[in-house]
Parts: structure tokens; sequence; C-alpha cells
């Protein structure tokens, strides 16, 4: 994997082991896509230079039926994207400062998602990314990438590194209270032992 000088401009290519991951990746049962995303590397091509961070942490949000997820309140313009086809990046401001990037997941009409909770800093990040605000101010991602489709362009995720990602642990997810028994649900997966994880 290269972690070369931090700085070298987005106009110079950045070896990235792999092409973007595909279409069908995403296209399948969202807490096998969850837990596969750990030990991904999400790739964001900015004007300052290539950022990119190794997935440490998920949380999967099921679809409509969940009342967790925003799409439980229905189509709206915010959630537009999440019942759209898989494989795009939907991006929300909570607390009115801070984004979170969501991975939609499944087929169209699902509403279902994962959130990158955490990354682990591979190169080039603009300070820690152990949880979902953090890891956008790091990796520069705002409500611009809101619908960036994740199979091209400058925000990507792909393969990274062939070794293992690690022992995964699954926990309830974070902030979700509010939820009856779907916060209670282990939807939360994170490597074990990683450093860069938002919580234990």
């Amino acid at each position: 994997m290269d972690r070369g000088d931090p700085h070298v401009p987005a106009s110079i290519p950045v070896p990235v082991p792999g092409d973007p991951l595909e279409r069908p990746f995403y296209d399948r049962e969202t807490r096998v896509v969850a837990r596969e995303l750990l030990g991904k590397l999400l790739v964001h091509r900015t004007e300052r230079g290539v950022r990119i961070g190794r997935i440490v942490e998920v949380e999967a949000y099921l679809g409509a039926h969940d009342k967790a997820s925003h799409s439980s309140r229905g189509l709206t313009p915010r959630t537009r994207l999440m019942f759209g086809p898989p494989g795009f990046a939907y991006v929300y401001l909570i607390y009115g400062m801070y984004c979170c990037m969501n991975v939609v997941t499944e087929g169209e009409g699902h509403g279902a998602a994962v959130l990158i909770r955490a990354v682990e800093p591979v190169r080039n990040l603009l300070g820690p990314g152990n949880g979902p605000g953090r890891l956008c101010r790091a990796l520069e991602i705002d409500r611009s990438s809101n619908g960036k489709d994740l199979t091209e362009g400058t925000l990507t995720i792909c393969p990274g590194d062939p070794a293992p990602a690690g022992p995964v642990v699954c926990r309830p997810r974070v902030g979700v209270d509010y939820a009856g028994v779907w916060a209670r649900r282990l939807l939360r997966f994170y490597l074990r032992g990683n450093p860069h994880v938002s919580r234990p």
C-alpha cells in the first residue's frame, strides 16, 4: 500500500490497490456489504491531494422497516438517494455542522445504506478519522459529495490490501435510542483491537 509523500497533488496519480468496487458489490444484503466494507479503502481525490482512509467501523441500516434508518420516514427529498440504485454516496448533515457519509446498498426502492463510522489513516488525511463526522472532515467529504457514484470519479471505495481485515466485532448502533428494539440490534461492525474505531 502506498504511504508516500502526503502532499502529492491531486493531478498526480496515486497508486491504489485495485480499481473501485463495482456496483454488484453494493447490490447485496446490507449486513453482508457492511462487514465486507471493513478493510476497504475510502479514496477521495480533492484539489489539495488524494486522501485515503482504511474503513475500520461501519453501521448497517436495513431499509424502510428499520426504525433507526432515515428511510423509515419514507421517500423524501433527503432520503431519495437511499431509495435509489446501490453504490452511491448518501451524505447528510447532523447538528448543523458535521457531515456523515453512507453507502447506498441493495436494489432500488429498498432504502438501505451503510454508515461509514471510522477510518484508519492511510494517506494525506487532515485529522483523525475515528467517528463519522471526523472522517468526513479528514477526507474533505461534505454535502457536495451527496449522490456521487462510488464506482467511478473522485470519491470511490477500493479493495485495499489482499490480507484479511481481521476479527469483526458486532455491537448495537450508536445514538439511535429512539428506535426502540431496533436500537439493540447488533448492526455496528468494527475491526477488533483497531485503535481508530470510534468506541469499543
